[in-house]
């Protein structure tokens, strides 16, 4: 009889490269424990010495010499394995994950029950919890206002997808893909591991230096992306193999191993040539329309372009319509009014209309207990919301200024902002 899920086992994995059949290798691993009601129950981490060159280290910042100082994978797989033996196994973009966890058990003659559409992906999950935000971890984070600081560190990015994981939990604990992934859970039967030699203890990386790791255009719009809308009824993996392109060209290079894992990738997903074409010119667009967002292109972003449609096989008109327009067709995103977050009176309430059931989020510090302002809200027929997504009507927040999260996202889809006495004198 299978046992009952004991919750959930957030992963995430430094590497150093895309593929593991390409011989990269796990160099950081992160666990991030969160019961079934969502929440955090304890961390892990530690940094891994692959016996190899460390890949693009400006991007995950592992250095040698705390690579060096670090465990094999063989002295942590048993303490690893037990993190996840009776739990769901949850990642951002989770088919990579669940690829180099069977390719760093099979090293050492054990095998992961795992497949790869039997680990909970947020990544995926974003398209019915938060409908238009991008694929990358940094953008659904914004739409929660989840703190995402030294991204492409693996107990970061654990740590922030737990929290996501935990505000989808909060906004629909009794949707079935919960059972669904526990019945997964339940029927893995882990490896009972003890290899020699004998298990070490973990390394976590060190942070004595502030320098923040290096960031090309590329590196620093990823996140800024928008997500592929693709037919529910194609293939879901296409959304994996454009977070695989987003890994690639994150350092604004691509090599030929990469170039060539990418192309092995796109057929083990089921993706087929004129597939993979159509998704390189949708990737291709995108990153123009982000480049042309400040209706400008600097030299870099330029050279970075043009090193992409190359890479990427993008015909050569269009990389000539790209670069010469000075404005991309798409629409900006719709402008705030002027009086949206700087005027509270009620002589400007009548500008925002809002009907029954619309969804309004609020945001930030507030005078009274959250629940107050959600209770007006109800009692209005509005329906206080936890996430900015394009359904959103109104975003209330205590600062209208804000930097935060939510409000990006809010700016980013056109939704008012406003403070906390303009909603008061709208209702």
């Amino acid at each position: 009889m299978p046992k009952p899920s004991q919750g959930f086992a957030v992963i995430d994995f430094e590497t150093t490269g895309l593929a593991p059949e390409y011989h990269h290798r796990v160099i950081e691993i992160a666990v991030v424990h969160v019961d079934p009601h969502g929440a955090i129950e304890g961390t892990w981490q530690t940094l891994v010495n692959p016996m190899r060159d460390l890949g693009p280290t400006h991007i995950h910042g592992v250095r040698g010499a705390d690579a060096r100082q670090a465990p094999l994978f063989e002295q942590v797989a048993a303490q690893f394995v037990e993190l996840l033996a009776g739990r769901v196994l949850v990642a951002h973009n989770a088919s990579f994950e669940a690829r180099f966890l069977r390719a760093e058990l099979a090293r050492i003659d054990a095998a992961s029950p795992v497949a790869n559409d039997h680990a909970l992906c947020t990544m995926r999950l974003a398209r019915e919890f938060l409908p238009g935000a991008g694929r990358s971890l940094a953008d659904c984070c914004a739409a929660y206002d989840i703190e995402l600081v030294n991204a492409h560190e693996a107990a970061v990015d654990a740590f922030a997808t737990a929290e996501l994981l935990a505000r989808y939990l909060d906004d629909n604990p009794g949707h079935p893909l919960w059972k669904q992934y526990e019945s997964h859970a339940a029927r893995h039967l882990w490896p009972t591991l003890s290899a020699p030699p004998a298990r070490a203890p973990w390394h976590p990386r060190s942070h004595d230096t502030d320098a923040p790791n290096a960031r090309s255009f590329l590196g620093t719009t990823m996140a800024l992306l928008p997500a592929v809308d693709i037919d529910p009824r194609a293939n879901p993996s296409q959304q994996d193999y454009l977070a695989l392109l987003d890994e690639a060209l994150a350092d604004g290079f691509l090599s030929l191993s990469e170039a060539d894992a990418l192309h092995d990738m796109a057929a083990a997903l089921g993706i087929d040539a004129f597939t993979r074409e159509r998704l390189h010119q949708r990737y291709f667009d995108d990153l123009v329309t982000v480049a042309w967002a400040d209706g400008i292109l600097t030299d870099d972003e330029i050279a970075d372009i043009a090193q992409v449609a190359l890479l990427l096989d993008i015909p050569d008109k269009a990389v000539t319509d790209a670069l010469n327009e000075p404005a991309r067709k798409t629409e900006p995103a719709p402008r705030q009014p002027d009086h949206v977050g700087k005027h509270s009176g009620s002589a400007e309430t009548d500008v925002i209309q809002l009907a029954p059931g619309d969804l309004v989020v609020l945001t930030g510090e507030m005078p009274e207990p959250r629940s107050y302002y959600e209770d007006k809200l109800a009692a209005a027929g509005l329906v206080p919301w936890t996430a900015v997504t394009k359904k959103v009507k109104l975003v209330v927040a205590a600062d209208p200024d804000s930097l935060s999260g939510k409000a990006r996202k809010a700016h980013d889809y056109g939704i008012p902002i406003v403070g906390i006495d303009h909603l008061l004198g709208l209702l």
